[in-house]
């Protein structure tokens, strides 16, 4: 991929202001109108408007400025250098794996693509029940058009790898819709390794996108920079105290230089988990005990199937299709809804998720090329038994998130791997594991939907993951039911705002970074006026 363009290299070339790790030592002080903690989809949104808006804005990330010339297609590279906790982050009692970003871009560098708006029936039970009146359907949608026409996102038009067609095809013969996924994608190689990072920048991603865009307005980037904690004086978040860190986020000068960024107005985008943890370590105020709760994975069930032909399911767009045919049959308060998709599989990921151990878990990795995973991802949130997790903080000051899969979860991942099961056996499975430690592969529909309804649904039994997560600093109309008003603004500290997935009051339902760039294009467009008067929209 030599031949191919590096955006970033050319940026830095021209000069971009660029600063941490092996761009330079961090200053010790810095002032600017607007310092924006993380560079993932939030705050990438949010620094295209406002330097478009010709404010001055420092970002601050704690991970690596990596870029096309980097990303080799190489799980261990791409898993120690791109993801947080080295792709091994992991809920309080090792019960479910977390995969997030942890670079510039954020997650969005390393996600599959899969770009969704915010599901009518979401909005409407936050309106409901946290009061967001203004976030309708017709309200969200001019920002939504905004964000997709700016990211190009459109349906993917290429005819879909046999990793995704296993699913529609399977989904057909018992009369499931299953439909195409609109993907954040120009001019895509369909190599398949979206997860590790694009090497040829098809992926519209905010290392490619808005940051640039940032970086060619004055922006500052402070990278392998930690902000420990806010300083808060009385309402107003008065300066932020950074430290350099090492690639692996060990500090990078343990006790020495402290770096002091002063700015007017804070913009906190570091992602759920991070951001509610930030506002823990600084003390911000939290009367009503709403900060870090409710914070919410869709969790994920999953069935392995080998199938007859090869799947070759590390190749090509990593997801096409989706079915919502088990979201739409579920009220929103009723047993836990799901959305189907498929995984890529790479070798260390698929590895990772292999069910059993020993020979027999070496023999189902010999039936690699044809293996094929679904994915559920449940929908948590909307019901009484689904309050979802809390983010606590190690003695360290590092997060934590303790999040108990009770039983309400646990039954909607047994109902989620008897259809996905169903669906593999009509795409002409020979073989089905359930995602769990005590199943065994089987080989009739019968005979798997027998051993899925005995199966123990317990934590650390039953095989759960997530790289979707939202809340810990809910958005409502009401202070006393949540920590970020409508508009963004923190309820309590006038001149912070939060725009990242911490502010969904539940999960979404779907992949949620379109979610995240159409919310927060409104919340920044709104925040620039607020700072300039000025208006101002996406490129």
């Amino acid at each position: 991929m030599s031949n191919i363009p590096d955006p970033i290299l050319q940026g830095l070339q021209r000069g971009w202001k660029v600063l941490g790790g092996k761009h330079g030592a961090l200053p010790e002080r810095v002032s600017c109108d607007v310092a924006i903690i993380g560079s993932g989809a939030g705050a990438g949104i949010t620094a295209e408007l406002l330097t478009k808006a010709g404010l001055n804005v420092v970002i601050v990330e704690e991970g690596p400025l990596k870029s096309s010339t980097d990303f080799k297609q190489l799980e261990p590279e791409a898993y120690a250098s791109l993801y947080q906790e080295n792709a091994g982050r992991k809920t309080k009692d090792k019960g479910i794996t977390i995969l997030q970003g942890r670079s510039v871009g954020g997650t969005t560098t390393v996600n599959w693509t899969s770009s969704f708006r915010t599901p009518p029936e979401t909005l409407k039970f936050w309106q409901d029940q946290f009061g967001l009146k203004d976030f309708s359907v017709e309200a969200l949608a001019p920002y939504f058009q905004q964000v997709q026409t700016r990211l190009n996102i459109e349906p993917w038009a290429v005819a879909p790898n046999e990793n995704n067609e296993l699913l529609r095809r399977g989904a057909a013969k018992l009369g499931i819709k299953a439909e195409v996924i609109p993907r954040n994608v120009k001019g895509c190689y369909n190599l398949g390794s979206c997860g590790m990072g694009c090497p040829t920048n098809a992926k519209q991603s905010m290392l490619v996108t808005t940051l640039p865009f940032a970086l060619d307005r004055g922006a500052t980037l402070l990278v392998e920079t930690r902000v420990e904690k806010m300083v808060i004086e009385g309402s107003r978040v008065t300066a932020l105290q950074c430290i350099a860190v090492k690639p692996n986020a060990a500090p990078a000068h343990p006790g020495g230089a402290v770096t002091t960024v002063v700015a007017r107005h804070v913009v906190l985008a570091g992602g759920a988990i991070n951001s509610p943890a930030l506002l823990m370590r600084s003390k911000a105020p939290d009367p009503h005990q709403r900060l870090g709760s409710r914070t919410f994975l869709h969790p994920v069930a999953i069935t392995t199937a080998v199938m007859a032909e090869p799947v070759q399911a590390w190749t090509g767009a990593p997801q096409s299709i989706y079915s919502d045919h088990f979201m739409h049959t579920q009220p929103v308060d009723g047993p836990i809804a799901f959305k189907l998709e498929v995984a890529p599989l790479h070798p260390v990921f698929f590895g990772a998720n292999l069910p059993g151990f020993g020979e027999s878990q070496a023999a189902l990795f010999r039936q690699y090329p044809n293996a094929h995973v679904t994915l559920a991802l449940m929908r948590d949130g909307f019901h009484p038994q689904s309050v979802g997790g809390k983010v606590e903080l190690r003695s360290d000051g590092s997060p934590l998130l303790d999040y108990p899969l009770t039983d309400y979860v646990l039954e909607g991942a047994r109902r989620a791997m008897l259809a996905m099961a169903q669906i593999q056996f009509e795409a002409g499975a020979r073989m089905v594991y359930p995602g769990h430690e005590l199943a065994r592969g089987t080989s009739t529909w019968a005979e798997t939907k027998a051993a899925i309804e005995a199966l123990p649904m317990k934590p650390l039994l039953t095989r759960i993951g997530s790289a979707h997560v939202m809340g810990g600093c809910g958005m409502a109309a009401d202070e006393k039911a949540g920590v970020t008003r409508p508009d963004g603004q923190h309820w309590q500290l006038e001149n912070l705002s939060i725009h990242d997935g911490s502010i969904f009051p539940t999960s979404i339902g779907a992949n949620p970074q379109l979610s995240i760039y159409g919310t927060v294009n409104r919340l920044a467009q709104g925040l620039a006026k607020r700072l300039t008067s000025k208006e101002v929209a996406l490129a």
